[in-house]
């Protein structure tokens, strides 16, 4: 339970420092390239925790840009993504965007 909590606590961090970051030219980053950089970052949090990303979990419905959730999916998409347990719940209810990342944690796709 402590671990979870640990892990929540940093994605959360996460996401507010996600949305902080600025380029070069002192521009801020849209807001995709933010949640995508968040659920990228989860995933690796989540990878080093021993969560099994190979079944295509929601990583979060929370902890993200407001909207956004972040999920693993494959490419081409398995019987595992087409899973609703392995699905974020807030998909379509509170957020209506989503980043998927590949298991390996790099970016699939942000819409």
């Amino acid at each position: 339970m402590m671990r979870l909590a640990s892990f929540m606590a940093l994605l959360l961090g996460m996401a507010v420092l996600s949305g902080c970051v600025s380029q070069s030219d002192g521009s801020t980053t849209s807001e995709p390239e933010r949640a995508a950089s968040a659920c990228m970052s989860a995933c690796k949090v989540a990878a080093a925790a021993g969560t099994a990303l190979e079944k295509g979990p929601c990583l979060t419905d929370a902890a993200m840009p407001q909207g956004w959730v972040c999920d693993i999916a494959h490419s081409p998409r398995t019987a595992a993504d087409n899973d609703p347990a392995n699905q974020c719940e807030a998909f379509g209810k509170a957020a209506s965007h989503f980043v998927e990342v590949y298991p390996d944690c790099t970016l699939l796709r942000a819409l």
